[in-house]
């Protein structure tokens, strides 16, 4: 089964956990607040990336993402934007299923209008008592599938 690896707000954490629940996965989308360019390498061992920049991502390593990214999953398409109150587009008559984003640290999946948002939540240092969180897209026949996971990590980290 194809699998989408979803993953936001790392802040230059990209913990042991969120690195074994994304092994596996055809391609990995990060909804930007990365933090390092070294997050980005380490992703992109386990699978190709598609990352956006966010409000926190700065410097040459930075520059060289897209605020947004359009691209096509097995089939579907998937647009990702970090702050979702700034999407430029309108994604059902774009034709996009998915649209991935961050920023608010707060993990979510609605349904709207025929299109799937999918919000991972903070996959990075913990933010007040919001979960540690990561996503995933199956896709198979056109059925789209998404998930949120919390990860199990020490509250110290």
């Amino acid at each position: 089964m194809p699998r989408l690896g979803i993953i936001s707000d790392t802040h230059g954490l990209l913990r042991p956990e969120a690195v074994e629940f994304l092994r596996g996965c055809d391609r990995i989308v990060h909804g930007g607040d990365i933090g390092t360019g070294e997050v980005l390498a380490l992703l992109s061992a386990i699978a190709p990336v598609t990352a956006v920049r966010g409000n926190n991502d700065h410097g040459p390593w930075a520059e060289a993402l897209s605020e947004t990214e359009l691209f096509e999953f097995n089939g579907v398409y998937v647009y990702a934007i970090h702050d979702l109150a700034q999407i430029d587009i309108d994604p059902p008559s774009a034709g996009v299923r998915v649209v991935v984003s961050g920023h608010s640290h707060k993990p979510v999946i609605e349904h709207r209008e025929g299109v799937v948002y999918v919000n991972p939540g903070s996959a990075g240092p913990r933010r007040f008592r919001l979960p540690v969180a990561v996503g995933e897209l199956v896709v198979v026949g056109g059925e789209l599938n998404a998930r949120i996971v919390e990860l199990e990590v020490g509250r110290a980290a």
